[in-house]
């Protein structure tokens, strides 16, 4: 048995694994792997992505360089020209990152889940009436990003960023053993809100949750902060990058499906089909 292989065993035990992501001191660990990931000297870069090899199931086939200046280089990598194809259908919101999906489908009024059994509200984890409203009886599809994915993050499709609200917060894990555990652990958790309109004027939100070893912004006011944007995008636009593994959830009004490979469990890149417009439906 590799090292690797009995590392992944001991990670797989709930227990062990919970008490190793989640009872540390989360905000000093983050904000350490932050301050070493930047370290350009050579020594510590190949030992720190050597190590996040051991622990993830890093791929970098796809990626646009091989060498990288630090670890951080490493995990906002961007890809090789090609390498993730963009559904250009009009009808079809695709998703905006590579992940696995987690809980999805409708809400009931405001409420939806993290996990079975640990509900959560669109009041809670938006901080924003107005974004309330436009989601209540919508659709969510919740897009977890593991340590060793591609962690770019693109417009579902062609939109206007209107606003940008970061709530400050914790880092808690978000795998699936902390999501069973913790209650209403994404409203708990550091997050950013991106809220754009579409061509035909539907809003489409995009809520990016940090996790214990990731920062979407780490602004130390407390409480939902505001911020106005005007940017326009095309389908498959670069937004922005995690630092580490996230989780991303996509919020759309009442009248969008699923797309069919749209369920629990299953793999998704960037750019495949996630959402289908109303007018289709």
């Amino acid at each position: 048995m590799t090292v690797r292989t009995q590392i992944w065993r001991l990670l797989g035990q709930e227990d062990v694994n919970f008490l190793l992501t989640n009872r540390i001191p989360r905000r000093l660990a983050t904000q350490f792997v932050g301050w070493l990931s930047q370290i350009e000297q050579p020594l510590i870069r190949d030992a720190s992505i050597g190590l996040w090899r051991l622990f993830s199931d890093l791929d970098l086939r796809d990626a646009e360089k091989t060498q990288f200046r630090s670890m951080h280089d490493c995990f906002t990598r961007a890809l090789k020209a090609g390498a993730r194809p963009i559904d250009d259908r009009a009808d079809v919101l695709v998703s905006p990152c590579d992940a696995i999906v987690g809980a999805c489908g409708a809400i009931a009024g405001t409420r939806l889940y993290q996990a079975k059994g640990f509900p959560y509200t669109l009041e809670d984890l938006l901080c924003d009436s107005d974004l309330v409203e436009t989601y209540r009886n919508g659709r969510y599809v919740t897009l977890r990003l593991t340590a060793g994915m591609y962690h770019r993050f693109h417009a579902p499709h062609d939109c206007h960023v209107d606003r940008v609200i970061y709530v400050s917060g914790d880092t808690w894990n978000v795998n699936p053993i902390a999501l069973e555990r913790v209650e209403r652990l994404f409203c708990k958790n550091e997050r950013a809100v991106i809220w754009t309109t579409l061509t035909d004027g539907d809003r489409v939100a995009l809520v990016l949750v940090a996790a214990i070893l990731d920062v979407v912004l780490n602004l130390k006011h407390r409480g939902p902060n505001d911020i106005a944007c005007d940017a326009a995008f095309c389908k498959g636009d670069e937004l922005g990058w995690f630092q580490h593994g996230s989780t991303a959830i996509v919020f759309a009004p009442d009248g969008y499906t699923l797309c069919d490979d749209t369920r629990e469990g299953a793999r998704i890149r960037m750019g495949q089909p996630l959402l289908r417009l109303p007018s289709s439906s």
